[in-house]
């Protein structure tokens, strides 16, 4: 007797050509995705190159719950990341599944928990406040070039370990170019071939110069005197199985490399866009910056983190993510089949009036009051694959954002209206943010 195999079938979706699918969702998905979703509804199917690719967007609460709690054996992230192996690396934790996904995640993790966050917590104060007290009150500031500029030197001090300033100048521009990804350099890595000719040849001439410079601060920093006394995340790293630590094998200088390049894209622009956001909304909202004011004065970093958290809602960074099927899974009520690439979508569970009532209102009481549900906000992902520097970034923006209200109030630019537009591989301000600067 055999057992009856429930027949898959996909939601539904555009029935354009797959090549005018992929163009719309490289070049416009700001505009494409949202119209879809109000066409067919909750759960609908995209198709996109190479390889006719099957995208299912889901956005309900209990639809996203199935996708975050379902096995992490079939609910493949990893290959949903799969086109920033190039410049990530094969050991990426964003981009391995199954045992060298829990490996890698239990030898990161303590890096960025307990006691070692709370360490990185002074110097992030000394870089902010150094940053903020060079501002010019009276003068429009482009708040994305400056958040970006801040937490790439956050970046390269607190996470690389890097103060020394001949080294930190020779790293900067190449660590920029590494993060300057456009629709061309996405391009290339879906089509690897591309990358010999130019203009992506330039692209990948810096990324090896990048590796170059970061496997010599790696090697360097293996053989440093004061390597115990170090606390900055390369350091910590390189104690995973040294001295006392039997139970973990040491991390490669290859494996090093590829995770601290993972920490680098998922949180410079990440937090420097969010950080924006944030100044944006405190701008055009002056009741809920005279709260913050006051929080920032009296050391209330609860709400401080409530108002980036809100700026994280209502402009969402990264506004998906994404799990390949290793075998045909029920999603949101279909049958889907192996191969499927599904998309809780960040960007409609944080605009929904189910989760959040009045939801484009800007209101960072909401993560005051613990009125916030699981699986609704999703700026770092969940379920197992929770974004493992949520915590860092969470308390970089809360200081930086802390040290900015202690000496300014935030004004709109009369002469700059602000939308979302996706530069690299994030949503960021499409005028950079531009506010004005009054002393307090």
């Amino acid at each position: 007797m055999t057992t009856a195999v429930a027949p898959t079938q996909l939601p539904p979706g555009p029935r354009i050509p797959v090549g005018l699918q992929t163009a719309l969702f490289m070049t416009s998905a700001l505009w494409y995705v949202p119209a879809m979703h109000r066409r067919y509804g909750d759960v609908f199917t995209l198709r996109c190159a190479p390889r006719d690719q099957r995208l299912v967007f889901i956005n309900r609460r209990e639809h996203i719950k199935e996708v975050f709690t379902g096995d992490p054996q079939v609910f493949h992230a990893g290959e949903g990341n799969e086109l920033l192996r190039t410049v990530m690396g094969q050991h990426s934790v964003l981009l391995v599944d199954d045992e060298t996904h829990l490996r890698a995640r239990k030898l990161l993790m303590p890096a960025f928990h307990g006691a070692a966050l709370r360490s990185y917590e002074g110097l992030v104060g000394t870089l902010a406040k150094s940053d903020v007290d060079s501002w010019r009150p009276g003068e429009p500031l482009v708040a994305l070039d400056r958040m970006n500029a801040l937490t790439l030197e956050i970046i390269m001090q607190v996470v690389f370990g890097v103060t020394d300033e001949e080294r930190l100048s020779r790293l900067r521009p190449v660590v920029n170019n590494t993060v300057s990804i456009g629709a061309l350099t996405l391009l290339s890595w879906a089509y690897p071939k591309l990358q010999k000719y130019a203009p992506w040849r330039a692209y990948m001439n810096n990324q090896r110069r990048f590796d170059e410079l970061l496997y010599a601060e790696i090697s360097e920093r293996r053989r440093a005197a004061d390597l115990e006394q170090r606390d900055d995340v390369l350091s910590r790293l390189l104690h995973v199985g040294a001295g006392d630590d039997q139970e973990h094998e040491p991390l490669s200088d290859a494996e090093l490399r590829d995770q601290l390049v993972t920490l680098l894209l998922a949180g410079h622009e990440t937090t420097a866009s969010a950080l924006s956001w944030t100044l944006h909304e405190l701008a055009q909202n002056p009741d809920v910056q005279r709260r913050a004011r006051r929080a920032a004065d009296e050391g209330d970093r609860k709400y401080l983190e409530a108002v980036v958290k809100e700026a994280m809602r209502v402009h969402p960074v990264i506004d998906q993510v994404r799990r390949v099927l290793k075998e045909d899974a029920t999603v949101a009520g279909y049958r889907l089949p192996a191969g499927t690439t599904v998309v809780p979508s960040v960007r409609f569970a944080h605009a929904s009036g189910v989760n959040y009532p009045d939801p484009d209102a800007f209101r960072p009481e909401r993560f005051v009051d613990g009125e916030v549900a699981s699986n609704t906000w999703l700026p770092f992902g969940g379920g197992v694959r929770r974004c493992l520097g949520a915590g860092f970034s969470l308390m970089e923006g809360t200081i930086i954002l802390g040290e900015i209200l202690q000496r300014y109030t935030v004004r709109p630019d009369p002469h700059s209206l602000e939308r979302e537009t996706i530069r690299n591989i994030t949503t960021v301000p499409k005028h950079k943010a531009r506010v004005v600067l009054a002393a307090r």
